[in-house]
């Protein structure tokens, strides 16, 4: 059964869809093995949110580390993105798992709680970084927590710094500095 992607036209500064092919391959899980990094995070029957999930990468991981009773809301602006991931987990036999989510470049699109939110290599991308976590914060269930990573080759370790006080200006507090290949992380929490 095929969920219908809106075409709302979307905006901003966004990696072009057919860029992806180039770190979204089967090589890039010996650098970011998505169930090692997640498998701390989310558990069965968890609601987590891949925010910026574009063809799926992580968000087929998530699907298999919350299983047959949990979701993943894989939200991202472009359909293309959208549409390559639900192919990716038809063919997986876990697209019942995932709901997908367009987003807008003013809007997540997304309105119901979750217990792990991942925004992995796309944050640097949000034209509002603060509109956008404080709608993550106000989803996200007390108790939950929030996985950021930022390419190295495109965030300065200046500006990453500013979006980790702009989180804590946002009410998450840093729960760990998660070592990540090629990457600049933090987890917060709720």
């Amino acid at each position: 059964m095929k969920q219908e992607i809106s075409t709302t036209k979307t905006g901003g500064h966004t990696c072009p869809w057919w860029l992806l092919f180039t770190f979204d391959n089967p090589l890039r899980r010996l650098v970011h093995d998505p169930q090692k990094i997640l498998r701390p995070y989310v558990k069965p029957g968890d609601t987590v949110l891949d925010v910026g999930c574009g063809m799926g990468f992580f968000s087929l991981g998530l699907a298999e580390l919350v299983g047959k009773d949990g979701k993943v809301i894989a939200a991202d602006l472009q359909e293309q993105m959208l549409a390559g991931l639900q192919k990716r987990a038809e063919n997986a036999g876990m697209f019942e798992r995932i709901q997908l989510c367009r987003s807008t470049p003013d809007d997540i699109g997304v309105n119901e709680p979750f217990q792990f939110a991942l925004a992995f290599w796309m944050l640097h991308e949000v034209r509002r970084p603060d509109l956008f976590l404080q709608k993550i914060h106000r989803l996200l269930v007390p108790g939950g927590q929030f996985l950021i990573a930022e390419p190295l080759i495109h965030v300065s370790g200046k500006l990453f710094n500013q979006t980790v006080l702009l989180t804590e200006n946002t009410g998450f507090h840093i729960v760990d500095k998660p070592k990540l290949r090629a990457s600049r992380a933090i987890l917060l929490g709720r």
